[in-house]
């Protein structure tokens, strides 16, 4: 499900999370699936148990995981859902450049493509 990599310089608590939205991202874990618990996690990948329970508390609160209690963890959130908040931010701008560069190209100015998006005539 998600590996931890000794050797990586990414704090192990970095990598896990993202371990994890990639597993939702890329469809390897589905709506509803549950995940194993907290100790469960610590001990297969050989991490603390504190970095795992820390990792499963961001994502319920960004809404990637749900915890019921007495039950366990389940995953939340769609594909898109389970990218992380500066990703989407990054890809926005990426497009945003591609878009301006393209109206350029075609001989329109930065100004005249924004009063358009935005309505102004």
């Amino acid at each position: 499900m998600v590996a931890i990599d000794p050797r990586d310089q990414t704090p192990i608590y970095a990598q896990l999370d993202r371990g994890l939205r990639a597993a939702i991202a890329t469809g390897r874990l589905q709506p509803g699936d549950q995940l194993p618990t907290v100790r469960q996690l610590a001990v297969e990948l050989s991490v603390n148990a504190n970095t795992v329970a820390r990792v499963y508390g961001d994502l319920e609160r960004d809404g990637v995981l749900e915890t019921r209690r007495g039950v366990g963890s389940f995953v939340a959130a769609t594909p898109g859902q389970a990218r992380p908040p500066a990703e989407h931010t990054k890809r926005l701008r990426a497009f945003v450049t591609r878009v301006l560069a393209d109206a350029g190209a075609a001989g329109f100015t930065r100004d005249e493509v924004v009063g358009e998006l935005v309505g102004r005539k």
